[in-house]
């Protein structure tokens, strides 16, 4: 779906900002034929050629190999284009040569088998190669949408993983990286439900979570909770949080798409440069299909403008 929604985006003749692509040139023509419209009139650039060139559209192909693309079957060779366009793009951003890094959805599962054991998406491998620490100390998964903004505090790990991650310092760091970068009232989801009741539906609000968020008021940040995961999400929507630390994956997942799919923005908060993505995966159910929506691609591109607007 990536190259999909990418054409589609630059299909756009009115748009007023410099797009360098970072993508294979064979993947992009196979999508084009898919769409039935021509490639974009790219000027083609070698990675040291970027800060020096102005152009208003330019492409920088990873690989250089022309090759059979099969929309929605990855392969060994769809992970080793996607991983070196990652790599090409980490490059660009740590010379200066972008004021952001808008990634599409790629496929863990092949990147994982042929290119990089472990991997898990995006935000973990952007962060190792900023030399970021251990995940919450320096960086967050968060989402933006319209009336919610959610910060994870554990996302890709099995569930049983994810609750045992859940540590009073763990809590902390991650409290004072969105105080830091993000700042706002901060409230916190409960664990268990109703945050616990005190302690009748389970001991871990009360033992860990609340000590931590105590910790982090110590330390100035305006943090409050847990509350009840059932309703925190809505009182943010209603204004009385300007973000909510959610405590794994699909705990704040599930609210941020109920409330927004396919208008939120995928923020990686805390690493030197911007980089933000849309909040779908890859689809490869409709992948050459030519039915990919590139409104949420759309969304994030204004979003992330607006993020770079701030910044300066």
């Amino acid at each position: 779906m990536g190259p999909e929604i990418l054409l589609r985006l630059l299909a756009d003749s009115t748009r007023d900002y410099r797009a360098v692509v970072v993508a294979e040139r064979a993947a992009l023509e196979r999508h084009a034929a898919v769409l039935a419209q021509p490639l974009p009139n790219f000027v083609e650039l070698e990675t040291g050629e970027v800060a020096q060139d102005d152009s208003a559209l330019a492409l920088v192909d990873p690989v250089g190999v022309q090759r059979e693309v099969t929309p929605g079957a990855p392969g060994a060779a769809d992970a080793h284009g996607a991983v070196a366009a990652l790599d090409v793009a980490i490059e660009l951003m740590r010379s200066g040569a972008g004021d952001a890094l808008v990634t599409c959805p790629l496929a863990k599962g092949p990147i994982a088998e042929h290119e990089r054991p472990g991997f898990v998406g995006h935000t973990d491998y952007l962060a190792a190669a900023a030399g970021m620490g251990d995940y919450g100390r320096d960086y967050l998964m968060t989402f933006l949408s319209a009336d919610l903004r959610v910060a994870l505090l554990n996302t890709h790990m099995p569930l049983r993983a994810a609750l045992d991650a859940i540590t009073p310092s763990r809590i902390v760091d991650a409290l004072a990286c969105l105080d830091r970068h993000a700042g706002g009232c901060i409230g916190v989801a409960g664990l268990n439900p109703h945050a616990g009741e005190g302690g009748l539906l389970g001991t871990e609000d009360d033992e860990v979570v609340r000590p931590a968020v105590e910790q982090a008021r110590r330390l100035g940040i305006d943090a409050s909770g847990p509350m009840s995961a059932d309703s925190i999400f809505a009182r943010a929507r209603r204004g009385e949080y300007d973000w909510v630390l959610a405590l794994y994956h699909d705990q704040g997942l599930i609210a941020v798409k109920t409330a927004a799919f396919g208008s939120a923005t995928n923020w990686t908060l805390g690493l030197p440069w911007i980089r933000t993505s849309v909040d779908h995966g890859t689809a490869y159910d409709i992948a050459g299909t030519a039915s990919a929506d590139v409104e949420p691609l759309v969304e994030v591109v204004r979003t992330t403008l607006d993020l770079i607007a701030g910044r300066r």
